[in-house]
C-alpha cells in the first residue's frame, strides 16, 4: 500500500476530519437509508462491525442494533482488524450485508487533545489510553524515537556542521530498533562510503549532508565552535525507519503492528501519534479488506456495502453512561448481486451520507424488544 514516502504523507493528509464527522445517532440512520436506497431490503440486512473490543465501542453497537433491527455480526479482531476468515459464516447469515470497520481514538474536549479517554468505571475516572492495543504498540516506537532525538547531536566544527551519532544507532546487525537513512543526514566520501570525521568512545561524528545542513539553517547561526545540541525535532520521518521482529501470521497477534510499521516514522513525529495511527490503521484495513470482499466467493450473489472510518470517543462527563462517539468516514465499497463494484472516496461518501435523512422509519424500540422477549411464552428446553 505504501509505495513511497510521499504516498504515506498524502494518505495522512487526505483523511480529513474537518467537516466530515457524524454523531453515531446521525451516521447510522443515514447509512441505513443509503443502503436501502441501493436496493437492500428492510428486515434482510445484517450489519457487521470490526471494532476494537473496548467497552467504549458499545454505544455504536447499540445504535447499529436499533436502526438495523439486529445485533451486528462480529467481524473484527482486537485493534479493529477485520477477520477475513469470518466472511463465509457472516455471508450465510444475511441477504444484504453491511460491514462497518473503524479504528478508534479518544478525544478530551477540555484539552482538545487526541489519544486519551476517561474510564468512568475505573477508580476516580482514570484517564488513560482510549485504545490500549494501539497505545501499547506506538509506545515502543515513540521511546525509540525519543532516544534517537537525544542520542544524535548536531555539532559545530569550525566552518562545518557534523552529527555525533551514538554507536547503538549505527549497529546494523540489530533485529529491532530505529535505523537511520544516513544518505539523508551525512555526506559520503568520493566512493560513497560514510567515513567518520571523528571516532569517540561511544559515538562517531560525520559531516552533515548539504541537504540536511539547509534544514538546520535556523539552528546553525546560534551554534558556536565546539558546541553541540540534540537533533530533537530536526529528525524528520524521511530520515529513519524501524525494524521489528514480528509474527508474520496473517491476522495474527501482530497484524495491526504490521499495518503501522512502514508509516511509523510519520506516526511518532506527528502532533497526535495515536490519532495518526488510528487513521492509518483504518486506511490499511480498508485497502486490505476490500480485495477479499470484492473477490470472495462467499459474497457471490449478495449485496455488500463495506464502509471504513474512524470512531472518535469523546470522554463521558459525570452522569453520562456512554461516550459521545463520532464517526469519520474514510471510504466505502459497494458490490451488488451481479458483481458490479464501486469504490466511494471520502469527499463523495460524506456528501452521499449527508443527503440521507437521519430519520429511520424502520428503527426498532430496544426497550420494547427487550420487554417482549422477557414476556414471551416460555419455551421448555428438553434433552432427548
Amino acid at each position: 500500500m505504501f509505495a513511497s514516502e510521499a504516498n504515506v504523507e498524502e494518505l495522512i493528509s487526505d483523511f480529513r476530519l474537518d467537516g466530515t464527522t457524524f454523531r453515531y445517532s446521525s451516521f447510522v440512520p443515514r447509512l441505513y437509508n443509503y443502503v436501502k436506497s441501493l436496493g437492500f431490503k428492510p428486515g434482510k440486512i445484517l450489519p457487521s462491525r470490526a471494532f476494537c473490543s473496548d467497552e467504549n465501542q458499545g454505544y455504536p453497537i447499540i445504535v447499529l442494533a436499533k436502526h438495523f433491527g439486529t445485533f451486528p455480526f462480529n467481524l473484527g479482531r482486537g485493534g479493529a482488524v477485520v477477520a477475513m476468515d469470518r466472511h463465509a459464516p457472516y455471508a450465510e447469515h444475511g441477504e444484504g450485508l453491511v460491514i462497518i470497520q473503524a479504528s478508534h481514538v479518544g478525544f478530551e474536549s477540555g484539552e482538545k487533545s487526541f489519544g486519551t479517554y476517561s474510564r468512568i468505571h475505573a477508580k476516580e475516572n482514570q484517564l488513560g489510553a482510549c485504545c490500549g492495543k494501539l497505545s501499547a504498540i506506538v509506545a515502543w516506537y515513540l521511546d525509540q524515537y525519543r532516544i534517537a532525538q537525544s542520542d544524535i547531536l548536531v555539532e559545530r566544527c569550525g566552518d562545518m556542521l557534523s552529527l555525533r551519532i551514538d554507536n547503538g544507532l549505527l549497529r546494523e546487525s540489530r533485529k529491532d530498533g530505529l535505523f537511520l537513512r544516513l544518505k539523508r543526514l551525512v555526506r559520503p566520501d568520493v566512493e560513497g562510503n560514510y567515513v567518520p570525521l571523528h571516532t569517540h568512545s561511544t559515538a562517531k561524528s560525520f559531516i552533515t549532508s548539504e541537504g540536511f545542513r539547509r534544514q538546520l539553517a535556523d539552528l546553525e547561526p546560534d551554534l558556536q565552535d565546539g558546541e553541540s545540541v540534540s537533533i530533537g525535532d530536526y529528525l524528520k520521518p524521511e530520515m529513519f525507519y524501524f525494524r521489528r521482529n514480528l509474527d508474520e501470521t496473517v491476522e495474527g497477534r501482530h497484524q495491526q503492528e504490521h499495518n503501522l510499521l512502514y508509516p511509523m516514522p510519520w506516526i511518532v513525529t506527528s502532533h497526535w501519534p495515536l490519532l495518526t495511527a488510528a487513521k492509518i490503521n483504518t486506511q490499511v484495513e480498508f485497502d486490505r479488506t476490500l480485495r477479499t470482499v470484492a473477490h470472495s466467493p462467499s459474497f457471490r450473489d449478495k449485496c455488500v456495502f463495506y464502509i471504513s472510518g474512524l470512531n472518535i470517543d469523546i470522554s463521558p462527563k459525570s452522569g453520562e453512561s456512554f461516550p459521545t462517539t463520532k464517526f469519520v468516514p474514510w471510504a466505502a465499497f459497494m458490490r451488488d448481486r451481479k458483481g458490479k463494484r464501486r469504490i466511494i472516496e471520502q469527499t463523495e461518501l460524506v456528501a452521499l451520507l449527508r443527503e440521507q435523512s437521519k430519520e429511520n422509519p424502520d428503527q426498532i424500540n430496544l426497550e420494547d424488544a427487550i420487554r417482549d422477549m422477557a414476556e414471551a411464552e416460555s419455551v421448555v428446553i428438553e434433552a432427548s
